[in-house]
């Protein structure tokens, strides 16, 4: 099981870029397309419902060009959808502001109205607004009804035949997207106790997700948890402002039945054992050079007894094979490590990039029916 990038959807699910991002039955109906061409035993809801006949009530006119699709807006906002990338999200007026201000929010004042800023709402539900959720919604777990539509699309029609994941975002996450990485890096550094009441509310919304999730009959969540990597973020800082927070999310989901691992990118080698303190039950990515320093033989050896790992195949070197014998030769490769003792899922590091040929993921699951079973 292999998690795909949205260009992947774009150029390989039968629809058009706008109809991935913007409707759930064109998203559903692509990841559950793409899950059943590849094999997969698993597919991974990572966007979020959207309400019914969205574009047709809010979207006055799409253009194509060469590079994309223009979404123009009732209230003129413009979105454009690349092709094969993530889409960009351009507000009317340009005094909008995007983000909050870390120097002037109080949490026990603003964090109720953090779904008002476009930047976070774009982050973390992948729309610039949310209809019908109102004030507070977020925190207290009241979360509009039509934000499952896709995942239970997804189930309805594989439940049962594959697993199907939903996808939350850490609470670290959470606070990067409102405040943006540079301000919200530095406010963990100047004001700690503000960030710790924060990220503490935060918490609060992301097991409400969680939970929802669990109770629309999600069979694992994928903890995202991105930011958190070398250079970018200290041991020392992934000690104090991810940890206890990750911990209370992983715990509430395992307290509630469900199955967790955590999906981090980039530079995590030196935090294994951190990552392992959370309570999550596995890894996903352990990105390898040049992405990342993910050594699957290491953390098999030191954590093998206590997490299940996911991925280790170099996304960049799958993007430039060009035979079947250079893509088995990787797959093969990280199946040798995974296999003995169990707990290993042959995927990619991170998402499969838009351009990768479907041709090279249809050699993975026949290769571990080969040689990867236990």
């Amino acid at each position: 099981m292999c998690q795909l990038s949205i260009g992947h959807y774009a150029l390989h699910g039968g629809h058009k870029p706008h109809k991935i991002w913007y409707e759930s039955e064109a998203f559903a109906d692509a990841a559950v397309k793409l899950a059943r061409r590849y094999k997969f035993d698993g597919v991974l809801v990572a966007l979020p419902g959207r309400p019914a006949g969205y574009l047709d009530a809010n979207v006055i006119s799409i253009q194509e060009t060469q590079e994309g699709e223009w979404l123009m807006w009732r209230n003129g906002d413009r979105t454009f959808m690349p092709w094969d990338d993530m889409p960009h999200y351009f507000p009317a007026r340009e005094s909008t502001q995007m983000r909050a201000q870390y120097e002037s929010f109080k949490p026990e004042r603003d964090i109720a109205e953090i779904d008002r800023y476009p930047a976070y709402t774009w982050a973390i539900y992948h729309m610039q607004d949310l209809p019908g959720k109102g004030s507070g919604s977020r925190v207290v777990g009241q979360i509009p009804e039509y934000l499952f539509r896709t995942f239970d699309m997804v189930k309805a029609r594989v439940g049962g035949e594959l697993s199907v994941h939903g996808s939350v975002y850490s609470p670290l996450t959470h606070f990067f997207e409102l405040f943006g990485y540079e301000n919200g890096l530095i406010g963990l550094v100047t004001d700690r106790e503000k960030a710790h009441l924060i990220l503490d509310q935060m918490t609060d919304g992301v097991i409400a997700w969680a939970i929802a999730l669990i109770k629309h009959g999600a069979d694992a969540l994928s903890h995202s948890s991105a930011f958190v990597g070398a250079p970018f973020l200290s041991r020392t800082m992934y000690r104090e402002f991810v940890v206890p927070y990750e911990r209370r999310v992983n715990e509430a989901i395992r307290a509630a039945g469900g199955v967790v691992y955590t999906h981090s990118c980039g530079r995590i080698g030196d935090r294994l054992d951190l990552l392992t303190a959370s309570g999550t039950m596995g890894i996903s990515a352990l990105d390898p050079p040049p992405l990342g320093d993910g050594d699957l033989t290491i953390a098999k050896r030191d954590f093998g007894d206590r997490l299940f790992f996911r991925g280790n195949i170099s996304p960049v070197l799958l993007l430039t094979c060009r035979t079947p014998e250079e893509v088995i030769a990787e797959a093969s490769r990280v199946l040798r490590i995974g296999k003995p003792g169990g707990g290993y899922i042959l995927s990619t590091s991170c998402s499969v990039a838009p351009r990768v040929e479907a041709w090279k993921l249809e050699l993975l699951t026949p290769l571990s029916e080969e040689i990867g079973r236990y």
